[in-house]
């Protein structure tokens, strides 16, 4: 049996909702594939800072260091500022385990309405480079309260740095349709945007079936709402990547739908999977909060510990409660979380012979009988990086 160390923070807001019903699914899926899934849950976030003047304990990352993964709900409220709440929690988990990949997947789901009035599926990734860029600690204010008070803030690249974030891309890319865009902004931004631009050239020349498209991210805008079904891979600067992100989110029908993983790739710290929503506290406490992106983060979780297969029967599930219509009142449903996640259980249970299935002396097999790589990313389709 397969064992795992999870640390949990549920954070603020609808996160102390989604989390325990992402976790509840988890579960019954760990049960099912002969996983040991072992949860240790940590009170930290808005609530904590407000009793003790920080968002983690000074040895929290030490604590955290001890897992497997990190399994995170949301973090803000309106009586601490954003600035705390992100630089003082997630920002330092980011770095310090050098998660310098932000994965997030964009696709339609059926029973989830697009906004756009288009029948073609979307299904897109987007990767963004989550430890430096524009989200940058250089920098400061000055003639605090005077007329001519002024602030400044660097944008840091380095070649290592989008070199990585180019290479884990292209990556994707060669394992899907072998296109690549990358999102930039360098007919304004002259220093740091054409340096981004020709990192990612250099880098993906070493791909020979990849094929990058550098595309101005205003421009990138229009056409994730026009034509996303167009787009496959997205590499992205760390402020770039944050703001497609959630637009494509959106395009898709709900940003509670969107999951994210914070990697690192290499493995040598745990890496952090939460959904893209924030803390949304005002509808906090009312049962109203969708866990989609939560449970779905969950499903990156299992594949990136080495289960595609639990991946794949988790994300199924959850796909079917939406195809059957017992989606939260966001995307246009009447469930509440709780009604909701009872529907995801009842669908792990109902396509467990599916995914429990394995080829007589062979490979595991997919729903469709199609045989799994050994380390093949069920919930994308393709092998992880």
């Amino acid at each position: 049996m397969s064992r795992h160390s999870i640390a949990v923070i549920a954070g603020d807001g609808i996160g102390k909702e989604v989390v325990p019903a992402a976790i509840a699914c988890l579960e019954r899926i760990a049960d099912l594939h002969s996983l040991s899934l072992e949860f240790t849950s940590f009170d930290w976030g808005s609530d904590y800072y407000l009793s003790n003047g920080r968002m983690m304990p000074v040895d929290g990352l030490e604590q955290l260091a001890r897992h497997d993964a990190i399994f995170l709900g949301a973090v803000g409220s309106p009586e601490v500022p954003d600035t705390e709440s992100l630089w003082g929690l997630l920002i330092p988990i980011r770095r310090e385990f050098q998660q310098y990949i932000n994965l997030r997947p964009v696709k339609t789901l059926d029973g989830v309405a697009s906004p756009l009035a288009a029948e073609n599926p979307i299904d897109l990734l987007i990767v963004r480079e989550n430890n430096e860029g524009e989200y940058s600690e250089v920098g400061g204010r000055m003639y605090r309260g005077l007329p001519h008070e002024s602030a400044v803030q660097e944008t840091i690249f380095t070649r290592l740095g989008v070199s990585r974030a180019a290479r884990f891309a292209a990556s994707l890319a060669s394992s899907r349709s072998g296109k690549l865009t990358s999102a930039t902004k360098s007919n304004g931004i002259i220093h740091t945007m054409p340096f981004w631009d020709e990192v990612v050239e250099e880098t993906v020349k070493d791909y020979p079936g990849v094929s990058v498209t550098h595309e101005l991210v205003d421009a990138l805008a229009a056409h994730m709402v026009l034509k996303p079904w167009t787009l496959d891979v997205i590499v992205a600067s760390n402020l770039l990547g944050d703001i497609l992100s959630d637009l494509g989110s959106s395009v898709t029908g709900s940003i509670g739908l969107a999951p994210s993983a914070n990697l690192n790739p290499e493995g040598d710290f745990p890496s952090l999977f939460e959904p893209v929503h924030g803390s949304a506290p005002d509808i906090a406490g009312k049962g109203l909060a969708n866990p989609v992106g939560q449970i779905w983060s969950g499903a990156m979780m299992l594949e990136h510990l080495g289960h595609p297969q639990a991946a794949a029967h988790l994300q199924a599930a959850f796909e079917s409660a939406l195809r059957n219509g017992h989606g939260t009142r966001d995307v246009g449903g009447t469930s509440s979380t709780s009604e909701f996640t009872a529907a995801v259980l009842t669908a792990i249970d109902a396509l467990a012979p599916l995914h429990r299935v394995a080829a007589p002396d062979g490979p595991a097999l997919a729903p469709d009988g199609a045989a799994l790589a050994p380390d093949g990313a069920a919930v994308f389709g393709t092998a992880a990086p």
